[in-house]
């Protein structure tokens, strides 16, 4: 067992469905650490996510987890959230101070979710990464180090182009279009879409007042993908997803030349329906690129920033939005000072 001397370093995971920690010797290597998860979300209130509700998460698992390992405290954190961009001003404000009291954090980074995929599935050198489940976001660093360069992500009403919610949409409507007898339906997509949700005529009524209505969406997109080999209706809906990955990826690589280019998230699971038509048109819509799957998660991601912060080695650049990051003033009482950590 490691003694309580030792640097340890805490990776948070908060999403919409749960919240995931995990506990790792700093200099350990990828995959040393420990995982908790809490089966419920952090709530969100007037102020964004509320930050004594992601605590309230926090703080038993980390503390079950130092337990087991015999750490005494630990030395840095990083805070992946998703919504941080938007909804992240409790957190930037309390977060530090609060997680400096429970567990002695001397260092802290607050990360949107997107920037822990990125590290995750990355690490920290430059490249592209594209994040796709229900929603799609592409990310990727300046040419100079300097800044985030971001690409869609904007909800399934204003964006997500090519993810989860954005593919069963389309299926859908060409559904409903068979349903009607209009140009571009697909008969093959009308019977999944009512072996799913049932009769097409009630599918609005069962549809809209979802609160979850992209990831009811999203629950289609698999059955595009099941047909895509035989229906070239559901074949052009996933071309043209893979059109708008690029498309986003291209907007945000470093500049010309070779790039990294690394698929995150549970989207690319639905395997060569997908990942075909990306490969088929990467050679002109993101030439010299290097396609491949993430190397890990946003946990995982999590965990490396923060071991790189605590070694002050971390060159992913910060903003006070997609990635803020806090040191530890020890001359006034261990709480956290507003400087920013380079």
């Amino acid at each position: 067992m490691p003694d309580s001397d030792s640097a340890w370093v805490l990776g948070v995971d908060s999403g919409g469905s749960g919240l995931r920690v995990e506990l790792a010797p700093a200099a350990g290597p990828t995959g040393s650490g420990t995982r908790a998860s809490a089966p419920r979300p952090a709530v969100t209130g007037d102020r964004g996510i509320d930050a004594t509700s992601l605590l309230g998460l926090v703080a038993p698992l980390a503390e079950q987890l130092m337990r087991e390992a015999g750490a005494a405290r630990i030395d840095a954190a990083c805070v992946g959230a998703a919504g941080m961009a938007t909804l992240g001003d409790d957190l930037r404000a309390r977060l530090p101070g609060a997680f400096a009291d429970a567990f002695g954090v001397r260092r802290l980074a607050l990360a949107g979710d997107a920037v822990t995929a990125y590290a995750g599935a990355l690490g920290l050198r430059s490249g592209v990464v594209v994040a796709a489940g229900t929603g799609m976001i592409a990310l990727g660093v300046s040419a100079d180090g300097t800044r985030w360069r971001r690409a869609d992500g904007w909800g399934h009403l204003l964006g997500d182009a090519g993810g989860g919610a954005w593919i069963g949409r389309e299926g859908l409507d060409a559904a409903m279009r068979a349903h009607d007898g209009r140009a571009g339906g697909s008969t093959a997509l009308l019977a999944l879409a009512e072996e799913r949700f049932g009769p097409a005529a009630s599918l609005p009524g069962r549809l809209y007042p979802r609160p979850d209505r992209p990831a009811v969406l999203a629950s289609f997109a698999p059955d595009v993908a099941r047909c895509a080999a035989e229906d070239p209706v559901a074949s052009e809906i996933l071309r043209r997803a893979a059109t708008h990955i690029l498309e986003a990826a291209a907007a945000v690589r470093p500049g010309p030349g070779p790039v990294d280019v690394a698929l995150a998230g549970g989207l690319f699971g639905m395997g060569e329906p997908l990942l075909d038509p990306l490969r088929d048109q990467a050679e002109w819509l993101l030439p010299e690129a290097d396609l491949h799957a993430a190397a890990g998660d946003p946990l995982d991601g999590a965990v490396l920033i923060a071991s790189a912060l605590h070694r002050s080695a971390l060159a992913l650049p910060a903003d006070g939005v997609l990635l803020t990051l806090t040191g530890t003033d020890t001359a006034a009482g261990g709480r956290p000072a507003p400087e920013t950590v380079r």
